[in-house]
């Protein structure tokens, strides 16, 4: 039988069968988030400890060269 005197519409039927179809598990987003806040965290802690270090130079750069 030829496709074009069949009585089921092909593009009816994909569209059916894609309906139908089970929908795909979605992936979580709470690993990414976890993993942006730690970076976060971790870039913020570097840079208070970065302020709050004492220098390692303990005398002016000014007097040194006199």
């Amino acid at each position: 039988m030829p496709s074009a005197d069949s009585a089921l519409e092909t593009a009816a039927l994909g569209r059916a069968r894609a309906l139908l179809a089970t929908p795909l598990p979605k992936d979580s987003v709470w690993p990414v988030l976890c993993a942006a806040a730690f970076a976060a965290s971790t870039a913020l802690m570097l840079a208070t400890a970065m302020i709050m270090a004492p220098p390692v130079i303990t005398e002016h750069v000014v007097q040194s060269h006199r």
